[in-house]
């Protein structure tokens, strides 16, 4: 009888497997910071990425983050948009004025609709001075602007250079984001093809601050008047644009590479 032989022999392989098992590498996980090569001989790790990698520490500085790893182009030609919105308020409740390219919108009591029923029933019109809701001044076009640039560039956009929780940027002239995002646009080797600017605000009315608007731009750009267009619209009383509740502004700009 030869079966207890045959016995022993089947839990002694059974044995070495297991053991052999117990030292082979672990497989990875699709939760896993390790993939196998195409070969899958040897792991390779990938890149670890923090929760809050999508919002920079003040501590990173403006000049830093425009400086990306990989190569901008000296194409000859770039094309930047930029975007911007901001709540407008009784100017008690906003602590600061309406201020578009530089300039300070003076302007008559308007009637603003009051959302929330702060100070009439809600959806009823409050008559007030209004003033932009902003961490910076909120100048809405020079945002735009800078945003743009940015963009032409594939840098990252104006509110990850000028966090809106940075102390530094409390109440700031925006001329100095516009300042210094013209430096970091000559410094890749581009001037200001042409600037297209359409403001979305229904009041109070700004056809005569245009012109004080635009001469701030073409200074601050070192451009032509022929390089730079302001556009103004009103949005129909159509939603919190329309209700005096916010403005808005879109930039549409070329630039150029410099000979």
């Amino acid at each position: 009888m030869q079966f207890p032989s045959i016995l022993l022999l089947t839990l002694l392989i059974t044995a070495i497997a297991t053991i052999s098992e117990g030292f082979s590498p672990v497989k990875s996980s699709p939760s896993s910071n390790y993939s196998t090569n195409n070969n899958g001989n040897r792991k390779i790790p990938h890149r670890l990425v923090s929760t809050t990698a999508s919002s920079s520490s003040s501590d990173t500085s403006a000049d830093d983050i425009l400086k990306p790893k990989y190569e901008i182009e000296p194409i000859a030609l770039r094309i930047g948009h930029g975007f911007d919105i901001h709540r407008m308020a009784p100017i008690g409740d906003a602590g600061q004025p309406i201020v578009i390219a530089g300039v300070t919108i003076d302007h008559e009591d308007q009637k603003w609709t009051d959302a929330a029923g702060k100070y009439v029933p809600a959806g009823e019109t409050f008559t007030t001075q209004l003033g932009v809701v902003a961490h910076s001044d909120g100048d809405v076009i020079y945002h735009c602007i800078v945003d743009a640039i940015f963009g032409a560039l594939t840098l990252p956009d104006i509110g990850q250079v000028y966090q809106d929780t940075d102390p530094r940027w409390k109440g700031c002239d925006s001329s100095k984001f516009m300042e210094h995002a013209y430096g970091v646009m000559t410094g890749y080797g581009y001037e200001i093809g042409n600037v297209d600017v359409t403001l979305i605000l229904e009041k109070p009315k700004v056809a005569g601050f245009k012109p004080a608007m635009k001469e701030n731009i073409l200074g601050l750009l070192k451009c032509h008047p022929g390089r730079v267009n302001i556009k103004a619209r009103t949005h129909e009383r159509v939603d919190s644009m329309g209700e005096l509740r916010s403005l808005s502004c879109h930039v549409v700009l070329t630039l150029v590479r410099k000979e």
